[in-house]
């Protein structure tokens, strides 16, 4: 075994020990990447996975402070990081102003949950509390902006699905590029699949037009909802084909794929929500 594997061996190991919840065990490994890019040594996505690019960022830290790189994050390695390295999650209240590792932990769960605040950088700051208040009021929470008890229990529950299925939403059956769940240092609500422009875009199921227009960062957006507090968005459109209140059936024409709004290249963002909550749209597509 390479020094390099063991240090990724010694870091799994650790993790598994630290005897968490599945999702709360992501969360871990993700407050520690967002630790570690602040110090300048991670520059991977923020995704929570174990792996070498996390233990070597971990070994090169503990390195550069003075601590055998062993790849073991203890107390000495905690304190190293500052007030990124702690408190636990779960440990006190998080509110708006807050550092630290715990913040970082909220911001992922929140994400995976289905409320992303921006960028994952362990700060509390105004998209972290508008994020937290949406997850508050959809979990049936007090929507105040404080995370406790309550809160970290609700954020321990599986994440939502849809309760509905979708067939595909464009003209040709292409391959999807990014995918939902953690992208750089933010996460990404839905599915991109990257096609020509011009492609047709399919309403996924049958519905009622809720928006179809222009949205900040979407660029031409059309909003479905199709019951059950479900609706599909079709994001960067070129041309928009249906108009609010049209009840539009599943297959039927409803845009062109374009590059409108916050977009590098013509694709189609297809994204899921259930009651406001941004779900992987994967598992519905049939």
């Amino acid at each position: 075994m390479t020094r390099r594997a063991r240090i990724a061996f010694v870091f799994v190991v650790f993790l598994l020990a630290a005897g968490s919840a599945h999702a709360v065990g992501k969360a871990r490994i993700a407050a520690l990447q967002v630790a570690l890019h602040a110090r300048g040594t991670y520059r991977g996505t923020i995704d929570g996975m174990p792996g070498p690019a996390t233990a070597s960022a971990l070994a090169e830290f503990q390195r550069r402070v003075g601590l055998a790189p062993d790849g073991v994050l203890g107390p000495r390695t905690r304190q190293a990081l500052g007030k990124r390295g702690r408190p636990a999650f779960g440990s006190r209240q998080i509110s708006f102003g807050m550092l630290g590792w715990d913040v970082a932990a909220l911001q992922f769960l929140l994400a995976w949950h289905g409320f992303p605040s921006g960028v994952l950088d362990g700060h509390f700051g105004a998209h972290t509390d508008a994020a937290l208040r949406r997850f508050q009021a959809w979990a049936g929470l007090a929507a105040d902006g404080i995370a406790g008890p309550g809160t970290f229990r609700a954020l321990g529950r599986p994440v939502p699905r849809s309760p509905l299925t979708f067939g595909w939403p464009l003209v040709v059956n292409l391959p999807v590029g990014d995918r939902f769940g953690p992208r750089n240092l933010r996460f990404h609500p839905g599915i991109d699949i990257p096609a020509a422009h011009g492609t047709g875009v399919l309403a996924a199921r049958s519905g009622t037009v809720v928006w179809a227009g222009w949205a900040d960062g979407y660029g031409r957006l059309i909003t479905i909802a199709h019951g059950e507090g479900v609706v599909s968005m079709y994001a960067h459109l070129s041309r928009i084909r249906v108009a609010v209140g049209e009840r539009v059936s599943q297959g039927v024409l409803i845009g062109r794929v374009g590059s409108s709004g916050e977009s590098t290249g013509p694709h189609l963002h297809f994204e899921v929500r259930v009651r406001d909550a941004a779900v992987d749209p994967l598992p519905a597509l049939r």
